[in-house]
């Protein structure tokens, strides 16, 4: 049995494979980095699978927070196994949009699913799943209500900074002359789209192209994504664990090839 481990900033994943490569478990724990999310999904996989570490022939970890574990065989870095995973799923894939709390980044594949060139939004909030956190704050609801809010929206409304501070005194100026709550959603998420659709003419978009990472839960940002870039997106039906999901890949892979 394989295991894969994906820390990140604000959640914790773990995938489990048999000898077949067959998913047997995979977690997704709201803790990153820094917390017990880590061993939580470690463990309510195994439950899942009905396995102790025992089992685990070879494990790789990967992630935001992966140099801070040190139960894993392997470190890889996270554009590796999202690339991994997502060509596991749809080798047909040739662009990989992952947007997580911290991060955002854009991956286009090669034919045989390895990267063949990235760029990665790690040092701003923008475009992440942090800024939607703060625009769901300032118009008062759930992050998880935001994209059912945005969908109510019947007039434009522009927030032209990408900036999480400026944009958040910009939604409180919307709000203060009037805007709808819902045309304010709907224009953050506008923005976070027109910020992601620019890191990916960066690299291209070309062929089918799949949206990871706890964002693409959001159907409201998967909408004005897919409109700027014009091409549909796909989601995969576990788009958070496609990290996991690639580490857990190359853990089979060492192990064999360390078996020769």
């Amino acid at each position: 049995m394989f295991l894969g481990i994906d820390i990140g900033s604000s959640s914790s994943k773990a995938v489990v494979l048999d000898k077949d490569k067959n998913i047997l478990a995979q977690q997704v724990v709201n803790m990153g980095t820094g917390t017990k999310g880590i061993t939580m999904s470690v463990g309510k996989a195994l439950q899942e699978a009905g396995l102790t570490m025992e089992d685990i022939k070879y494990s790789v970890v990967t992630g935001y927070g992966r140099m801070t574990y040190q139960g894993a065989n392997a470190q890889i870095t996270e554009i590796t196994c999202h690339a991994k995973g997502v060509s596991f799923i749809a080798p047909e894939a040739k662009t990989v949009i992952d947007i997580g709390g911290q991060d955002a980044k854009v991956i286009s594949l090669n034919p045989g699913g390895q990267v063949n060139n990235f760029v990665m939004n790690e040092k701003c909030a923008a475009g992440t799943g942090r800024f939607l956190e703060v625009m769901a704050r300032v118009l008062g609801c759930a992050i998880d209500e935001l994209a059912d809010l945005a969908k109510a929206s019947t007039q434009k409304v522009n927030i032209s900074n990408i900036c999480t501070v400026f944009a958040e005194s910009e939604v409180i100026s919307q709000l203060s002359s009037g805007a709808a709550l819902a045309d304010v959603a709907q224009g953050a998420h506008v923005a976070i789209a027109k910020r992601v659709a620019g890191m990916a003419g960066r690299v291209g978009v070309s062929g089918m192209v799949i949206m990871t990472g706890g964002v693409a839960l959001n159907a409201s940002l998967v909408d004005a994504l897919s409109e700027e870039l014009k091409t549909t997106i796909f989601v995969p039906d576990h788009p958070q664990s496609m990290g996991a999901l690639g580490a857990a890949l190359f853990a089979w892979e060492r192990y064999h090839r360390e078996q020769g």
